[in-house]
């Protein structure tokens, strides 16, 4: 079926049906879904070449992705990028991975916006004041940042989840179980959710009187073999800590498998809380001690970035809109009392 069949047994017009398709926002929502509930019905398919000619518009979200010897392609990544991908899939988008030099990458941002090879970007992993967000602000496209940067006198839009929060929620229940030796085992602390993960360790320990020592932070690319040898380095010190909270069920492997070889045991010896990025492969509640987690989809965060590019597209969203998620703490056996 084509554009013109489609319209004729809609009895509306070409145009009207193009632009409920397209996503504008001058197409009222009842007529949207009156036509692509025909569209889905009939298996219409628009043409992207006649679309693209139609509207101005490529139907693609481009990702500026770093490449070299120094970039690793780590399973957050990829779990975020398969939700952006299933909403985009449904929703007649394609995803554009744009490969860059790790340390140029601004040219290829400035390449596919002349192009117009893509509607829309996001850029992932911020650092403060990062030159991505500075120059996409710039360029005149839709934008989305996954995470959030600092130090800016703009506004920009952003999709979070309260990094802060569930740190300080984990740290200060620890506390409250009477652990007084924190450890932290983090991520990349140039990245802005890292910081803010350490902020809030911080804030919780000094709400009792406490601090984290310099000693007890790790601060790795979150992978398990880092994760077991910051563990291994923690816990052979004087001042081993009695409670870690660790940035990703992935260090968590590493973590639980040092404790094991140190002939220690969890929560007996020393508690542990992770950040559960909802991997289906591999669930908190199957390690050998379910562990206790912070927990937010790093899929459902995919798609959610992918919805809101949509709807900036088409010009359904405007304005430089931040949203934050709130993260679950959820209790398992992993965390018990400080150890006489």
């Amino acid at each position: 079926m084509n554009l013109k069949q489609l319209a004729h047994m809609l009895a509306l017009s070409q145009t009207t049906v193009s632009r409920a398709l397209n996503g504008y926002p001058e197409v009222n929502e009842e007529t949207r879904r009156r036509v692509m509930d025909a569209a889905k019905r009939h298996g219409y398919r628009p043409n992207p070449s006649a679309r693209r000619l139609a509207t101005g518009k490529s139907g693609m979200i481009g990702y500026v992705l770093p490449t070299g010897a120094a970039v690793d392609i780590d399973p957050h990544f990829v779990e975020f990028l398969s939700g952006l991908g299933d909403y985009a899939r449904s929703h007649e988008l394609d995803l554009v991975l744009s490969p860059a030099d790790a340390d140029d990458q601004e040219t290829t941002y400035r390449r596919i916006v002349a192009n117009r090879q893509v509607d829309a970007v996001y850029i992932s992993s911020p650092k403060p004041q990062d030159n991505r967000v500075a120059l996409v602000n710039t360029l005149g496209i839709p934008f989305i940042i996954h995470g959030r940067s600092e130090g800016f006198d703009f506004d920009y839009p952003y999709l979070d989840i309260d990094n802060e929060g569930a740190f300080h929620e984990a740290a200060r229940l620890l506390v409250q179980l009477g652990h007084r030796r924190l450890a932290l085992i983090n991520g990349d602390d140039g990245e802005t959710f890292a910081i803010h993960r350490e902020r809030g360790v911080r804030r919780a320990l000094a709400a009792s009187g406490l601090a984290l020592s310099e000693r007890h932070v790790c601060s790795l690319v979150m992978t398990e073999e880092n994760g077991y040898r910051a563990t291994r380095r923690l816990l052979e010190a004087s001042d081993a800590p009695t409670a870690i909270v660790c940035s990703s069920l992935i260090m968590a492997l590493g973590v639980v498998r040092a404790v094991r070889d140190l002939g220690l045991n969890i929560p007996g010896d020393v508690s542990l809380i992770a950040h559960d990025d909802v991997f289906p492969w591999l669930r908190p509640e199957n390690f050998s001690v379910p562990l206790s987690t912070t927990r937010s989809s790093i899929r459902l965060a995919g798609a959610r970035v992918a919805e809101r590019l949509a709807a900036r597209i088409s010009g359904l969203e405007e304005g430089a809109r931040g949203e934050i998620w709130p993260v679950d703490l959820v209790i398992r056996g992993s965390v018990a009392g400080a150890p006489a």
